[in-house]
Parts: structure tokens; C-alpha cells; sequence
């Protein structure tokens, strides 16, 4: 059996995103550590099993020197620990956790979720980024893509070699939490985004939308959002920009929450404007898993989890009045229409989005790197 490190930048993904994936090495006879920066997730990963290493990242920072120290605390990670193998989420920890990691004889997969702004923007920040992941991911052992734009995107700009690399269905969603959970028929129809407030992810034109459609509809629209709020990002959405919206009535602020299936079940459609380079939104998955509609962008990741018409409705980025016009249809349909559509993102999710095929990739990558 092997020692296996699974790393990411907060402790909260490692914990909300691959607590299964984390049950599963260990019932197969694995030894887990964790290794994140400490946060109010980290006690919860000790108490699934698996040890706790503390480590400094910056998260959306761009210093140089923060990144570097980084690296050279990963770097005093493996060489201390001796892993067999290491699973990288998130992407500083895909870049400096796989350099330091190859150094010390650690065999390496990652997880490229989305590659965000890095092959969006021109900038010099986002060269450095493409030239860090170059330099990387030649190293790794294995690199699984949440889509096969980010892996095409990969192979043909040489960052990594094709042998090397495989597509999963994004993060999966756990079919057993994530339970169809009609809405209730009370001529209300209610809509969720679900995501750290950034405008990258659509919140803009989703407020935008939210406005336009609370002046036709009035109270038979109401427009949730739910997810971290004022993050360190460039494109963060504030809290006082917040306020504003909430106290113009245009949307709901439901904060920040661990039982997001909660929310999930109260609404009849979940809607992401994300024009931010996806890897496959966990959240449309886990909506879908409940049987509701989606309406997303036709955008790298979003579109893999619609099939236009049939689940959901596809929209053009960047564009409130496509957006509009989308969510127009779902409002327009009779509530029976939008549960026979969520049906249909039930039975889309059963079968090409189960977590456990993601699972399943792992520990047969893991069984044939060591």
C-alpha cells in the first residue's frame, strides 16, 4: 500500500470536494496526508482519517516571493516525508507542489480544474502563469483535464505530453448526498448561482438579469446567489457592492454554507453566466444530481453539463440579453416542464458525472505510477 500526499490551497476544498476521494484511498489501505494551509476544514480531514500538514499559500497573490516560499516549504515537505505519490488540486499547488514533489522522487497527478483567466488574458501575470505550468507539468506523472478544450489547450501549446494526460468528468457529484429534490409548485420561480462572487463568474449579468426580470415578473422571479463573498481576487464582487443589490430587492444573499444541497432543493433552476475558464462547475453538477434545470454560458466547462433544450438552456457569454432570454424560456415553461427537465439532468449526471468513476481513475492511476 502507499503513502500518498493530496494537496490543494485551502483545507475547505480538500474537505468539500474529495472527502470521498480521501474515504476511498484509505479503505483501500492507503495512508493520507493532507496538506494545506490550516483553516476551520483541517480538523475535519484529521477526523476522516488522514493526517494534516500545514503550509503557506497564497492563494490569488501574485508576489514572487511568497510564491517562492512556497515552493521551498513543499519542498521541505517531501523531502521529510517521503511519499509515494502526491494528488495536486488547485494550481499553485499544481505547479510549485509538483516541481518540489519531482525533486524529492514523489511520484505526481494533478488536477487541472479549470484553467481561469491564465489563457484569457494577455497580460504579464498570465504569461508567467502559462510559462510556470510549462515548466511544471513536464514533470508530472499524470494530468487529468476536467475538459477536453483545457486538454487540447495543453497538449498543443506543448505543456504537457498527450501519453501523460486523461480527461475526467469534472469533480464528479456524490449521487448518495445529492438526491433529486423537486421544487415545491407555489408560483414562485426561484433561481441560484452558486459560486465564489467574482464578476468572472457571471454575477454581474446575473444581477443585470435579475433587474430587468424583477421589473416584468415582479414577485413571481426571485434570483438567489450563495458563495463566498469580497475573496482575494482582482474580479472579487464586494460586500457593500453586495448591499446595494440586496437592498435594491433585486437578488437574495444567502452567504456562504456546507450544506449547500439545502439551497439547492428550494430552487427550480440553477444558473451560472460564468465566462471564467471552467473546468466543470461543481455546483451545476450537484444541481443536476438533484434534478434541477441549468442554465450556463456555452463556455469552456459549462456546456458539458446541458444539452440545450433537453436539461437546460445554453447562453452566450458575456451577454445579459442572451442570459435574459434564456432564463425567459425557463420562466415561460409550466412547473411540470422544469421538473421533467431537471429529470433529465438527473439521468445526464448518473451517467456521465458519478463520482465514483472519478474515484475510480485515481486508484487505478495510483496503481499503475507506483
Amino acid at each position: 500500500m502507499a503513502k500518498i500526499a493530496i494537496s490543494a490551497n485551502t483545507s475547505w476544498y480538500l474537505f468539500n470536494f474529495r472527502k470521498n476521494t480521501i474515504l476511498a484511498l484509505i479503505e483501500a489501505g492507503h495512508t493520507v496526508t493532507a496538506i494545506a494551509p490550516r483553516d476551520d476544514y483541517s480538523i475535519k480531514l484529521e477526523q476522516l482519517g488522514a493526517r494534516f500538514i500545514d503550509i503557506d499559500i497564497d492563494q490569488g497573490g501574485t508576489n514572487p516571493v511568497n510564491d517562492t516560499k512556497t515552493f521551498f516549504a513543499f519542498n521541505s515537505i517531501f523531502k521529510a516525508e517521503k511519499f509515494d505519490v502526491v494528488l495536486n488540486f488547485t494550481p499553485k499547488n499544481n505547479i510549485y507542489g509538483t516541481v518540489a514533489a519531482s525533486k524529492n522522487g514523489t511520484k505526481v497527478i494533478n488536477n487541472i480544474a479549470g484553467l481561469g483567466i491564465i489563457f484569457i488574458n494577455e497580460n504579464l501575470t498570465a504569461k508567467i502563469a502559462r510559462g510556470l505550468y510549462k515548466f511544471s507539468q513536464r514533470r508530472a506523472d499524470k494530468i487529468f483535464f476536467q475538459n477536453e478544450d483545457d486538454r487540447g489547450l495543453f497538449i498543443d501549446n506543448k505543456l504537457a505530453d498527450i501519453s501523460k494526460t486523461d480527461r475526467l468528468p469534472g469533480s464528479g457529484a456524490d449521487l448518495s448526498r445529492f438526491a433529486i429534490s423537486p421544487a415545491a409548485d407555489d408560483g414562485v420561480v426561484s433561481f441560484l448561482l452558486v459560486a465564489r462572487m467574482l464578476y468572472d463568474k457571471g454575477i454581474g449579468h446575473y444581477v443585470e438579469a435579475a433587474r430587468e426580470l424583477k421589473q416584468r415578473y415582479g414577485d413571481k422571479v426571485q434570483f438567489n446567489l450563495l458563495g463566498f463573498l469580497d475573496v482575494n481576487n482582482p474580479s472579487a464582487v464586494s460586500k457593500a457592492e453586495m448591499q446595494v443589490w440586496v437592498d435594491e430587492g433585486i437578488v437574495n444573499y444567502l452567504g456562504f454554507s456546507d450544506k449547500v444541497e439545502e439551497e439547492i432543493a428550494k430552487v427550480d433552476c440553477m444558473v451560472l453566466p460564468s465566462f471564467y475558464r471552467e473546468g466543470v462547475p461543481k455546483s451545476l453538477l450537484e444541481a443536476g444530481a438533484m434534478g434541477k434545470p441549468i442554465v450556463t454560458t456555452d463556455n469552456v466547462g459549462c456546456r458539458e453539463t446541458v444539452d440545450h433544450g433537453v436539461n437546460g438552456y445554453l447562453c452566450q457569454t458575456r451577454s445579459t440579453v442572451s442570459l435574459v432570454e434564456m432564463l425567459t424560456k425557463m420562466i415561460e415553461q409550466t412547473h411540470q416542464e422544469r421538473l421533467n427537465m431537471g429529470l433529465a439532468s438527473r439521468q445526464k449526471i448518473e451517467n456521465e458525472f458519478d463520482e465514483k468513476i472519478i474515484i475510480n481513475k485515481y486508484l487505478t492511476a495510483i496503481e499503475s505510477i507506483i
